[in-house]
């Protein structure tokens, strides 16, 4: 799934990845990205489990240098602090897009920033 899903943030093309898995046991789950990350993050690259619902889990995989570039641009600090992000520190606001995404069945509009897209 992470070569199929992710295939661009893994070449360094994209900063962000975002994709559902089947999700049995949670526990199963915690184990199976510890390892991926003991794997990763010497290559710069993280797995993140934003949401957790109903048999499945919403990954995100991501550079964090990359999303720390991303998210420092002006135009996309304005973005998130319109939507009342926390400021400066991209693993809180990380938090903050888990939280909403386990709060609303919607996806944010500004999570295209987490992804590589630009602003605009």
């Amino acid at each position: 799934m992470l070569i199929r899903y992710c295939a661009p943030t893994l070449a360094g093309i994209k900063t962000a990845s975002l994709f559902t898995c089947p999700n049995d046991s949670e526990k199963e789950l915690t184990k199976q990205i510890r390892f991926a990350n003991r794997q990763l993050l010497p290559r710069g690259i993280r797995l993140l489990p934003l949401r957790q619902k109903n048999g499945h889990a919403l990954i995100y995989m991501y550079r964090p240098k990359r999303l720390e570039r991303d998210l420092a641009s002006q135009k996309a600090e304005a973005i998130l602090a319109r939507a009342h992000y926390p400021a400066g520190n991209p693993q809180r606001r990380l938090a903050e897009l888990s939280l909403r995404l386990r709060q609303s069945h919607e996806f944010p509009h500004e999570i295209g920033l987490f992804l590589g897209y630009p602003p605009g």
